[in-house]
């Protein structure tokens, strides 16, 4: 029988095989679709924030003794309630996102012409109440800014002497660019979906096997070790590339319904940018399957495999958690790195960069490579007699 005609018989017969055990073909298949719903909730709740411009309800401590400046906050959206007993306990607490205190000395000091003392209450560790802080912040900015302009020009002094440097903030980037630092775990998600969908049948295949004592007579036939575990490679590869498949288009459809246009960002990731991105990842399926498998080949029981396949999913978070702190150019050495690379090369699609051919190149051949070496030392594994007997 001829390898080809034996690997299709061998992974046709793992596929029926995986496709009978219903729950672990929803879990490979549901699994994936985690991702793109977090991030199209988690988003949404952000940017709904962000594009907020109700009014903002201020406690305020003492607004008699500012009355001017309570003025002001009210014309800029901001709505005047009563304080709470304890300023400090409830923002502390969250029943409160900011609470302004206005100071007892606040108008003796204005009328002679010093610093007059207000605070602010704010808890910067709650995400829920930067809005409003940064909205009250500025509107008490700008009448300190008016006040100041007014003094001078009392005293018969140009208001822009105060300022020796006027400094004007030239923002290059593009709001495709913006969206993608805002959507910068989609590649975490997608890395993690390649690996989560061929890994019950990476376990299958190898630990299961010999669990169920059927591995024994598998490798007894005349077919050559390097065929049967090609076969099961294949069959493999085909739910890592399916996890692949399905968390990009869930992606896809995911930013596609954000409210990015609201808040002055924007994805385009039309047809050829999604079978750009689809040609850059679809190298990572075979690696993840072949990678599992051989790391599976090793365990002397299915738990003990489904332990190590499980530590081994982590590796695509490392390189996204990296990422989202120190961000990392696509034409650089990071293309040649597996799983790193790509989320690189992706992140810089998202951005709309222009991607170098030759780090998608380097990428591409650097997990074909890694893919044959664990495809090499799985056959190996399989012709030893602690991989058969699991001794």
């Amino acid at each position: 029988m001829s390898l080809w005609r034996t690997m299709r018989v061998v992974g046709r017969k793992e596929l029926l095989d995986g496709v009978r055990d219903r729950r672990s073909v929803l879990s490979a298949l549901l699994l994936p679709l985690f991702g793109p719903i977090l991030i199209a909730v988690m988003f949404s709740i952000i940017l709904t924030e962000e594009a907020d411009d109700g009014p903002v309800a201020l406690p305020v401590v003492g607004p008699e003794h500012a009355v001017a400046l309570i003025e002001h906050l009210e014309s800029q959206n901001i709505e005047v309630v009563a304080p709470p007993e304890d300023p400090r306990g409830a923002v502390a607490a969250g029943d409160e996102n900011v609470v302004l205190e206005i100071h007892p000395e606040f108008n003796d000091e204005f009328r002679a012409g010093r610093p007059a003392p207000v605070s602010l209450y704010v808890d910067t560790s709650r995400r829920e109440g930067r809005v409003p802080v940064r909205k009250v912040r500025t509107a008490i900015e700008t009448y300190s800014g008016k006040v100041g302009t007014l003094r001078l020009l009392a005293r018969g002094i140009d208001p822009q002497l105060a300022r020796p440097v006027s400094v004007g903030e030239v923002d290059t980037a593009t709001p495709q660019q913006k969206a993608a630092n805002l959507l910068a775990m989609v590649p975490m998600f997608v890395m993690l979906a390649v690996f989560v969908g061929g890994m019950f049948m990476a376990t299958d295949a190898t630990a299961g096997e010999r669990e169920r004592k059927s591995l024994e007579p598998l490798l007894l036939t005349p077919t050559g070790r390097g065929a049967l575990v090609l076969g099961k490679w294949a069959a493999t590869t085909v739910f890592s590339s399916m996890g692949l498949v399905i968390t990009l288009i869930g992606s896809t459809i995911a930013m596609a319904q954000l409210p990015l246009e609201e808040v002055g960002l924007n994805v385009a990731l039309g047809p050829a940018d999604a079978l750009w991105v689809l040609g850059l990842l679809l190298p990572l399926a075979p690696m993840a399957a072949a990678m599992q498998m051989f790391v599976a080949s090793f365990a002397k029981s299915f738990r003990e495999a489904q332990t190590y396949l499980s530590m081994l999913t982590m590796l695509p978070t490392l390189p996204g958690v990296f990422l989202t702190l120190e961000p990392l150019p696509p034409d650089g050495w990071a293309s040649a790195v597996p799983v790193l690379g790509q989320q690189v090369l992706l992140l810089g699609v998202l951005r709309g960069d222009a991607i170098p051919l030759w780090g998608a190149l380097a990428s591409t051949a650097v997990v074909l490579l890694l893919t044959v070496v664990c495809l090499f030392g799985t056959t190996k594994l399989f012709g030893s007699e602690r991989t058969i007997f699991g001794g």
